[in-house]
């Protein structure tokens, strides 16, 4: 089958360079190559076999014909790989050793979406990257130096309408950023960070109309998130004016509330996030925050978030400008904790002492486990055990600075 198909592509394409005008001349070959191709779909059903394509050199013909994306998409099915690792990883290697995902990029620059057949090309392209990347993890960077990253970038702005590849795209972004600092500054690099603010922009006042679009927005915002973690892109989201576009988004109260959240929690966290910290408070966040602060919203299964984790965020971004702030920004901050009768202290020790509940019940709970180091109750008591150090921490802070604002009160949370 193999000999069979390298026959038949060697000839089409001799057939091509000599009659590159006359598509007649070759149409029968071209047909003859579909059809051994349809036929090598049964190799992707028996993995045990691929180490016959890369001896046969059959992978190389394979990168060189557009028609094998279905194919290909087939061969690399994740679960399939999984039946034979030994299969697979020759596979692999082959298809890497190819430079597949730059040829792939290559071919699907050339397609055109509004023809629909091209349009699959494009997503099983796309499951190809998405199945070696999950085998593979360590493949992200080259894959986007390879121009994946370019590529992905340029078709997320691309001013069309909604569909099922832009939704595959920012789920592909994802996933090439995630525990990834090359691939962070690769897209920083790229101005990527200004293409997810101005596409996330569009969910300030709307909310997704679907909820495959609700989708693409969390895998966006993830990515931002995801990029955040690298210094350098803090400064670009600086910039780029991403700190008055969450503000925008926590006040106007759309499905993209919950999200902000999560990327000024990565944005101001750490020493790296004082500059961030500072311009926060200049574009009057303190006055979004801490309504925020003060009530969990109730309405948030759209958003998938949980209470915890709202509660969670919003503690954390008050935590790091008390860490982060200086001179007269912290001064904004603290005398906050003094309005209304120190309400939003009153605030702060009813979160310290449901953590502090929590922490405790936790305890309780995994007495028995604790031998079992990945327990869920261990790492659900470290989570709580982690918020309440952090309530903590801001009551101590708090009453240095106001010696007498609710004394009794605060001391006694660390008793």
């Amino acid at each position: 089958m193999i000999l069979t198909f390298e026959k038949r592509s060697y000839k089409n394409q001799e057939l091509r360079i000599k009659f590159p005008d006359n598509p007649e001349k070759f149409m029968e070959s071209e047909l003859d190559l579909n059809d051994i191709i349809q036929e090598m779909h049964v190799i992707a059903t028996m993995p045990d076999l691929y180490h016959l394509l890369v001896e046969l050199n059959a992978v190389h013909s394979l990168l060189g014909l557009l028609t094998v994306v279905d194919l290909l998409q087939e061969l690399t099915d994740i679960d399939t790989l999984h039946e034979s690792e030994e299969g697979a990883e020759v596979l692999i290697d082959a298809l890497l050793e190819g430079q597949v995902v730059a040829l792939l990029v290559q071919n699907i620059e050339r397609l055109d979406e509004q023809v629909k057949e091209e349009a699959d090309g494009i997503y099983n392209t796309l499951a190809i990257i998405e199945n070696m990347a999950e085998f593979r993890p360590g493949l992200c960077t080259e894959a986007a130096q390879q121009g994946l990253m370019q590529w992905l970038l340029k078709r997320i702005k691309a001013k069309m309408p909604f569909d099922a590849n832009k939704l595959y795209c920012s789920e592909i972004l994802a996933i090439l950023l995630q525990n990834n600092d090359s691939t962070r500054e690769l897209l920083g690099e790229m101005d990527g960070i200004d293409v997810l603010l101005q596409q996330l922009s569009v969910f300030k006042r709307h909310n997704p109309s679907m909820a495959e679009e609700q989708e693409m927005m969390e895998n966006l915002f993830d990515a931002l998130c995801s990029c955040l973690m690298l210094p350098s892109n803090r400064d670009r989201f600086l910039r780029g004016e991403g700190l008055q576009l969450m503000n925008l988004m926590l006040r106007e109260k759309k499905m993209s509330r919950t999200s902000a959240l999560k990327v000024l929690d990565h944005g101001m966290i750490g020493p790296e996030g004082a500059d961030n910290c500072h311009k926060f408070v200049d574009i009057l966040g303190l006055r979004t925050i801490f309504p925020v602060f003060m009530r969990t919203p109730k309405k948030m299964k759209k958003t998938g978030a949980s209470e915890k984790e709202h509660e969670e965020h919003v503690c954390s971004i008050i935590a790091s400008m008390l860490r982060n702030l200086k001179s007269q920004q912290r001064s904004r901050l603290l005398s906050k904790f003094t309005e209304n009768d120190c309400e939003k202290v009153d605030r702060l020790m009813e979160l310290y002492f449901k953590y502090l509940e929590a922490v405790q019940q936790a305890d309780k709970r995994i007495e028995g486990e604790k031998h079992v180091s990945n327990s869920p109750g261990l790492l659900h008591c470290a989570c709580a055990r982690v918020a309440r150090e952090t309530m903590g921490t801001y009551l101590l802070r708090i009453y240095s600075h106001y010696l007498g604002a609710k004394q009794a009160n605060c001391v006694c949370c660390f008793y």
